[in-house]
């Protein structure tokens, strides 16, 4: 049976300091599902449990390969998961401070597509 997309969640996520890419990746996808309610999966689609849906997510971000992808599935409450992670994003000159174990002056954002699909 071929899956049907119910809906396209788009975020935004920056670590401004500590220049990790999880943080932003997480932070992106948070965003992205921060403000929805999705009663079609109930209502519309006959799902029975949010466990039934399939939540696909698609981060770009600085320095894919150092991102803990589990950290990132782990923002998802349900469903059966996936996650593709791509370079891309922004690096953008912010200010190290040094209380905060900043590395260097770099602000990562990241930026998510989570889509939400059925069979």
């Amino acid at each position: 049976m071929a899956r049907k997309r119910l809906i396209i969640e788009m975020g935004m996520g920056v670590d401004q300091h500590g220049q990790d890419p999880t943080v932003a990746a997480v932070r992106a996808v948070r965003n992205a599902i921060a403000h929805n309610a999705l009663p079609g999966v109930w209502e519309v689609a006959g799902l029975d449990h949010p466990n039934q849906m399939y939540v696909d997510v698609q981060v770009a971000v600085p320095y894919p390969d150092q991102v803990r992808q589990e950290e990132v599935l782990a923002v998802l409450p349900f469903g059966h998961k996936t996650l593709r992670l791509e370079a891309g994003g922004m690096v953008t000159v912010g200010r190290a401070i040094a209380e905060l174990e900043d590395k260097n002056d770099d602000m990562l954002i990241a930026v998510a597509a989570v889509t939400v699909s059925m069979d």
